[in-house]
């Protein structure tokens, strides 16, 4: 693999200042915030008064965790616009989830928003090792979901040149790849998996392709499949991680050269890592529920976001603003089975480590008698492998499961994120 390192001379002069800088800036950006969504949000007018606290008593960035969270259902009763803080007029963009699992949460920006969402979306690009004139090929959904228009306002800002294909299609995409060549690509993890296989059904060397880097997001993945793509593709794997409540793709990424958890734009969001159980506030390094508060969102400000992703803070290593691990998973995607807390990624991890089997899989929950049951269901050429990742599963995290090898194709492709878990308990 190239050396993408980019050229510090090409960096925000905010990527390598001071931490008294940092901290700072979020002071005066987060008085702001709070006092933006108070008097604007009826919302957040309501929760602060209940909670008996007012903007002007932040006087340090500590006393953030005197004001209330919000969470996803607070969104959800305010559909469609009741989280807005400016007018109808005012607003240059809508985006909203897509609503399988409830009701839709919707955001909105200003073109101030969508300046700075294209500014933090270039920052990240730029620590993937992209630069002005790259070929970026942008296999994130575009529509509602941030993720594909996201990308492009970034890989715009950054003067890079963009193929907008959108998912799907995949036989297209390897095509694209293939004639286009492209440096990078943006895609989730899943999905990559899903043109590795096209790669090979169209008998095309992946190592041979054009593409230096890889900028994955959207799920959680593991160290275990950054190995196995960039190994197949002879390409750097990065993480980017965001969600549209706080503005999309673009809130903290893995810098190339180090890879080694995700740099928060601390200028524009501050992150805070709580006990998912108590609330209360974790020191950095300790594992816990990610939460966010936006620093310079205008259309729909968001205030101590519990986002249920789990992870840590720590140090700054390429960039003085702080890191967060990897996500290991989200704490309303643990499964409890028989007791023992499990997550998709330990069972991905499992699975990468037994030979035999191809990084594809699906988790099926049933309860048949009265004990809960777990099926892998995952693809291979030796169903006696599938004994193996049993195995293996029992000895990492305690649990018995059953395990189903098909043939290539057999577990469900997502063009997006993956669907992991099936529960028909």
């Amino acid at each position: 693999m190239k050396d993408l390192t980019p050229d510090a001379a090409t960096l925000d002069a905010i990527e390598t200042a001071s931490r008294d800088e940092i901290e700072a800036l979020q002071l005066e950006r987060l008085k702001w915030s709070l006092a933006h969504a108070y008097e604007n949000v009826p919302h957040y007018t309501a929760s602060f008064d209940t909670a008996g606290i007012h903007p002007n008593d932040l006087k340090t960035l500590s006393d953030l965790a005197k004001f209330p969270f919000t969470v996803k259902q607070d969104l959800r009763n305010n559909y469609p616009f009741g989280m807005f803080a400016v007018p109808q007029d005012q607003l240059a963009r809508i985006h909203a989830s897509s609503g399988t699992t409830g009701q839709p949460t919707v955001v909105g920006y200003t073109e101030n928003d969508l300046k700075n969402w294209g500014d933090v979306v270039a920052r990240s690009l730029r620590a993937a090792g992209l630069k002005r004139g790259d070929l970026l090929h942008n296999a994130y959904g575009y529509g509602l979901f941030t993720g594909g228009l996201g990308i492009h306002l970034g890989a715009d800002a950054l003067g890079l040149t963009t193929v907008p294909i959108s998912g799907g299609m995949t036989p297209r995409q390897v095509r694209l790849i293939d004639d286009f060549k492209p440096k990078g690509i943006t895609v989730t993890p899943s999905y990559a998996l899903s043109i590795l296989d096209e790669f090979n059904d169209q008998n095309l060397d992946p190592r041979d392709s054009s593409l230096q880097v890889g900028i994955f997001g959207a799920e959680p993945w593991t160290n275990a499949m950054r190995r196995e793509i960039e190994d197949a593709f002879d390409m750097h794997a990065v993480d980017i991680y965001g969600l549209s409540e706080v503005i999309g793709p673009g809130v903290s990424m893995e810098c190339v050269e180090t890879k080694d958890g995700l740099h928060i734009w601390e200028d524009h969001f501050y992150p805070e890592i709580i006990n998912p159980e108590t609330g209360a506030l974790a020191e950095d390094g300790e594992m816990g529920e990610l939460v966010f508060t936006s620093l310079t969102k205008e259309a729909f400000p968001i205030i101590r976001y519990r986002t249920r992703d789990l992870t840590r803070l720590l140090p700054g290593t390429a960039r003085t603003m702080r890191r967060m691990e990897k996500v290991t998973g989200r704490s309303d995607d643990m499964i409890i089975l028989r007791g023992v807390n499990v997550f998709p990624t330990q069972i991905e991890e499992c699975l990468m480590a037994t030979p035999g089997l191809a990084p594809h899989f699906q988790i099926e929950l049933s309860k048949p008698d009265r004990m809960d049951v777990m099926e892998i269901h995952c693809e291979g050429q030796d169903p006696s492998a599938g004994d193996a990742l049993a195995a293996r599963i029992k000895d990492s995290i305690g649990i018995s499961v059953k395990v189903s090898v098909g043939a290539t194709g057999t577990v469900a492709r997502s063009q997006g994120k993956a669907v992991r878990i099936v529960d028909r308990r």
